[in-house]
């Protein structure tokens, strides 16, 4: 009986360990989700900068260049 429940205490040590860890990696993958998204963002805004210097510079052409 004791063997038993040693080995049930055992495996409860390690199941919370588990938990432990995956809250830990739940925690980091939730903090990478929110810098991903800043830095699409952030490069969304850079594209769309981009494209409209573009553009500029495009309209300031000769037509007879395009």
């Amino acid at each position: 009986m004791e063997k038993e429940l040693k080995s049930l205490d055992e495996k409860l040590s390690q199941l919370i360990k588990h938990c432990h860890q995956l809250r830990e990696d739940n925690r980091q993958l939730r903090q990478d989700s929110i810098v991903s998204l800043q830095t699409k963002k952030l490069l969304e805004e850079k594209l769309l900068l981009a494209t409209t210097r573009l553009e500029s510079i495009l309209q300031q052409l000769p037509d007879n260049v395009i």
